[in-house]
């Protein structure tokens, strides 16, 4: 039987990296919930801190809850409760930013598609989401938790002030949407904005963009200089293949002196296969 006394590390934050810890039993299941029931499922958390939504997690059901901290305080602690010891929770105490995700998967024995549950750090939460956007079939449903600001960017469709770079790579593979929002209170310490939690939902293969790593440059360049006509913020990137930005621009139907922010999901995609073949 799980034992379900909760075994927290009272330990205080570090700012470095970036820590603000939940303890409020309801807005944890409801975070570890957000993406859809996650029992007999394999589960990936980074930044468990001191475990309030790891114990979430493990009383909803993860079959196998794979945990990556990079604070030895937190987990030391973590590796010392009952489900570490009889394998359902994997420890790993490294930076994840640097982590061979199919690689703990399989050394820990877990299944996938991986759910991807997590408060994260402030500090890395957006190139951490980046990578994930990137990654094969192993990755299924996420509940990332963010600064509001940064979860409005990966759900903000075009024409809309928080669209950009982040949410043309985001909808070019997953369905994005805002679960749950909270204000700094619900954390200790406090942050000094407020958090929430993005649901993404992988979209069905056929529905999904293949080449990212282009369409993050065609976005990157487009949203670098968000204030200027396309013709002219693309202009340095057509330069690297040998093209005329309003040449390549009218080819895609798209007009050369429109902005970045008013572009569709299709019609960036389109820019990023036209360039890939350039």
């Amino acid at each position: 039987m799980t034992d379900n006394t909760p075994r927290f590390t009272e330990a205080p934050a570090r700012k470095a990296l970036g820590q603000h810890f939940l303890f409020d039993p309801d807005i944890l299941r409801r975070t570890a919930l957000a993406a859809g029931p996650v029992e007999d499922r394999t589960v990936i958390e980074v930044g468990p801190g001191p475990g309030g939504l790891t114990r979430a997690l493990l009383n909803e059901g993860a079959a196998k809850l794979i945990c990556v901290e990079a604070d030895e305080r937190f987990a030391s602690a973590l590796e010392a409760w009952p489900e570490a010891v009889n394998g359902r929770l994997c420890v790993y105490q490294r930076d994840a930013r640097k982590i061979n995700w199919a690689s703990i998967i399989e050394e820990s024995g877990g299944s996938t598609p991986v759910m991807i549950i997590a408060n994260l750090p402030y500090n890395v939460g957006t190139p951490l989401l980046v990578d994930w956007l990137k990654t094969g079939d192993w990755r299924g449903e996420m509940a990332l938790m963010f600064q509001k600001e940064v979860a409005e960017r990966i759900v903000a469709g075009p024409g809309t002030p928080h669209y950009g770079r982040l949410a043309v790579l985001t909808h070019a593979v997953c369905e994005a949407h805002i679960a749950l929002t909270l204000p700094p209170g619900a954390f200790r310490p406090p942050p000094k904005v407020e958090s929430a939690v993005a649901v993404l939902t992988p979209l069905q293969p056929d529905k999904r963009f293949a080449d990212l790593a282009t369409l993050e440059k065609v976005s990157t360049a487009a949203f670098g200089q968000r204030r200027k006509m396309l013709r002219a913020s693309l202009k340095a990137l057509a330069k690297t293949r040998g093209i005329d930005a309003t040449e390549w621009l009218e080819a895609c139907n798209i007009d050369p002196t429109a902005r970045a922010e008013t572009l569709t999901q299709q019609e960036f995609r389109t820019l990023a296969e036209t360039l890939a073949r350039a």
